[in-house]
């Protein structure tokens, strides 16, 4: 039997009203490597960073610094001249690469947004649009193969002129031409060395009453601001925090982020705590601007980075979205919400009809070389995902289901035999390098049970932990009505380490091990 669930994904209608206090983390969602600037309509936009996934350059939109939703992506398709972002059969695979720290930025004189950034420490990419909503278009690649803008910010200074802040250890400021779309000049402006640190990344670029600023940090736990009366320099610095306590428990101290200015001439810094199993978690703290010139923090009352500040003062609150419920993919194209493992073979889905066909579009064993997972970030400290599987189509030798997807994941779904048998099936431990490598471990069957006679659509619920604190967990289910549930396999425990650099995501996947034909139809899938 079918249970109905709620049509459409489940939207807040956005509402305003005056609240005292904000909660850090201010989104519990892995959006890393933000980089926060005002739009033209007044709005504050995030561009965060999402490396393998596709659409690439995830952008929030918040109205308060504190409410956000997914606005949409700077790159339709990772299309960076290079076939490892399709996941090509026996070839190269992009895991680690595509999207790192990015910036983004909406340039007043000619109604364009700009996102630049690097890709595979080689190529530095150029996407623009007229509006946030897009389209967005690949623009113009800067200076070629071998000039990377490694952890790049953009500035448009009261000027109109373009500048652009990158580099790791050695950072450099490259002025562009008056379209943005080349790169005019670039001279190294600071290095690691100059504030006795062994590197420097996560580069801003800011022009504050006249004067330029330049953000970034040593990812050991300190941040560094840098003023000068001009865009290349000389700067001076001042350190603004060094390993300051997290607002998380079993987070680390937050170091990276952006500077944001209010209306009311109020100033924030986002930054992100890692806290893993989740990712890289978004908060938000105040600064005071000192006679100096230079920003502090305000810290909590036990002198670390708070769990929870004063509402940023005139500004109120906006909710715009709930980051839970269920979408049955009854519009014309996937929410933002969404995105794929790689990019997608398009030809190999479909929306309509009652839900999301996903046609196999890879023969493997291997769940890391199989095109078309479709992917759905966590959301809180105990996330639960669940999904409702029509396989009537599936075909002999196909596996699908839903997975807590990262570079160590486990899952639960069905295999169908060679005899066109299906069987439910946890299988836990599939193990790819996490610094990009090959698979290591294709996984093992921990638990199986049979598909009821007659039965063709089932529903899998995975039900995480993953507080950096917490058990770091999950759990699998299965049901054949959407209301009994039945445990399978036992508890996951989930991977933390940081080097893949994201979080886990729910994964939905379908792929054959014998032959292309088969196909299944996602009927819903709940976030809560």
């Amino acid at each position: 039997m079918r249970k109905s669930w709620v049509v459409g994904l489940a939207l807040a209608a956005p509402m305003s009203r005056g609240q005292s206090t904000f909660q850090n983390p201010v989104l519990y969602e892995d959006y890393p490597d933000n980089d926060v600037s005002r739009g033209p309509d007044g709005a504050y936009y995030f561009s965060a960073s999402n490396f393998h996934y596709s659409p690439g350059a995830p952008i929030l939109r918040s109205y308060d610094l504190v409410n956000w939703e997914p606005a949409g992506h700077s790159i339709p398709r990772l299309d960076f001249n290079s076939d490892a972002y399709d996941l090509p059969p026996g070839g190269d695979r992009a895991y680690r690469a595509g999207t790192w720290a990015s910036t983004l930025r909406y340039r007043k004189s000619s109604g364009t947004w700009y996102w630049i950034g690097c890709t595979n420490f080689w190529n530095t990419w150029v996407f623009t649009a007229p509006s946030i909503d897009g389209p967005w278009v690949r623009a113009a690649q800067l200076a070629e193969g071998g000039t990377c803008y490694y952890d790049c910010g953009l500035l448009i200074d009261d000027n109109d002129d373009m500048y652009v802040v990158y580099g790791n250890t050695q950072v450099s400021v490259a002025k562009l031409s008056a379209d943005g779309l080349s790169q005019e000049s670039t001279q190294q402006v600071l290095t690691a060395t100059d504030v006795g640190v062994d590197a420097i990344e996560g580069n801003r670029f800011y022009q504050i009453n006249g004067t330029y600023y330049i953000l970034n940090d040593d990812p050991s736990g300190a941040t560094y601001i840098w003023k000068s009366a001009s865009p290349t320099g000389p700067f001076l610095s001042k350190l603004l925090i060094r390993n300051i306590g997290p607002p998380l428990p079993g987070g680390n101290s937050p170091c990276q982020g952006s500077l944001i200015e209010t209306d009311d001439g109020q100033w924030y810094f986002m930054s992100f705590t890692w806290a893993f199993p989740a990712g890289r978690l978004p908060v938000l703290a105040p600064i005071t601007w000192g006679s100096d010139g230079f920003p502090s923090l305000v810290t909590g009352s036990s002198g670390g980075w708070a769990s929870s500040y004063p509402w940023p003062a005139g500004l109120l609150e906006r909710v715009l979205t709930n980051w839970t419920g269920t979408d049955t993919f009854v519009g014309p194209s996937l929410g933002p919400q969404w995105e794929w493992n790689h990019n997608p073979d398009v030809n190999s889905f479909a929306l309509g009809n009652g839900g999301l066909t996903l046609r196999t579009a890879t023969v493997t064993d291997d769940i890391y070389d199989a095109r078309n997972t479709l992917t759905h970030r966590t959301h809180g400290e105990r996330p639960r995902g669940i999904v409702h599987i029509d396989f009537a189509g599936a075909a002999a030798g196909d596996r699908f289901g839903l997975a807590a997807f990262r570079d160590r994941s486990a899952y639960i779904g069905v295999h169908i035999s060679s005899d066109n048998t299906p069987q439910i099936v946890a299988a836990f431990n599939q193990t790819t390098d996490e610094y990009g490598g090959p698979t290591i471990d294709l996984g093992s069957i921990v638990a199986t049970a049979p598909v009821p006679n007659g039965v063709k659509d089932l529903w899998f619920r995975v039900d995480m932990d993953v507080r950096p604190d917490g058990a770091r967990t999950a759990i699998f289910f299965y049901s054949v009505d959407g209301d009994a549930w039945t445990q399978l396999g036992g508890v996951y425990e989930l991977y933390t380490s940081f080097a893949w650099f994201l979080g886990y995501r729910f994964g939905i996947f379908n792929f054959a091990t014998t032959a292309l034909g088969g196909s299944v139809k996602v009927l819903s899938f709940t976030s809560s």
